[in-house]
């Protein structure tokens, strides 16, 4: 009986060794380096756009995401509303020293569209309908809103050789609870909140580099950003 009952004590404390470790750390900072591009087909309403992400769990070395995504876009006549329709590849790592991954298909339909206030406070609003095929889950979809402010601070425009701030802030809403095989989601996937200085280095390229919390409802976790934006 005896035996049994350390067996099973030994059992439990393993258990729990595994889950404190595959925990994610919420006090180490992760980081993202990105690149974006668009560019338009010469003076037609058509262009393309995409944008290339290697996000890890810590500085470097520990894959939380690698992201290759691509989209046609149109831009009505006489409008400031860009659509598009874009494809998205994901590969999720696992946090720690596993390297067990899984890979997900991604289509996504968004508006977006600017709004400015006054003569510094340049927005842009985003909507997001995600269809998602992600490994071992039932098809899911989500829905994601995103408001983007950016704010010169050496000049009143958005012109060559311009300092500004940018922030955003992005909230996840998944379309479906169950994901298959017993298992659930909640409503409310994720919230981003981000502060940046960014650096308009000449017409059609800036960079931008600052730090992005990311919210569920099981962690938060800081991640440094840096991020390369080319319009060609």
């Amino acid at each position: 009986m005896q035996k049994r009952i350390l067996l099973s004590v030994t059992c439990i404390l393993y258990l729990l060794q595994n889950v404190v470790e595959a925990q994610i750390n919420e006090e180490k900072l992760g980081a993202w380096y990105m690149y974006f591009f668009n560019t338009t087909f010469k003076e037609s309403p058509w262009g393309v756009q995409g944008d290339l992400q290697f996000r890890n769990w810590n500085t470097a070395g520990d894959l939380e995401q690698l992201l290759l995504r691509g989209g046609i876009t149109y831009k009505p006549e006489k409008s400031d509303i860009k659509l598009t329709l874009g494809y998205g590849n994901v590969t999720t790592g696992t946090y720690g020293s596993e390297n067990l991954t899984t890979s997900e298909q991604r289509l996504y339909q968004e508006a977006l569209f600017p709004v400015k206030f006054g003569n510094r406070f340049y927005t842009n609003h985003r909507l997001r309908y995600e269809q998602r095929f992600v490994e071992n889950q039932d098809f899911r979809t989500r829905y994601r809103y995103n408001l983007f402010l950016n704010i010169p601070l050496n000049k009143a425009e958005m012109d060559d050789k311009t300092l500004y701030l940018a922030l955003y802030n992005e909230i996840f809403i998944n379309g479906q609870r169950n994901v298959g095989n017993g298992n659930s989601v909640e409503i409310f996937d994720r919230n981003r909140l981000y502060l940046a200085m960014g650096y308009i280095i000449k017409k059609g390229l800036k960079i931008q580099i600052g730090c992005m919390k990311q919210s569920t409802d099981n962690w938060q976790k800081s991640q440094f950003q840096f991020s390369y934006h080319q319009k060609i």
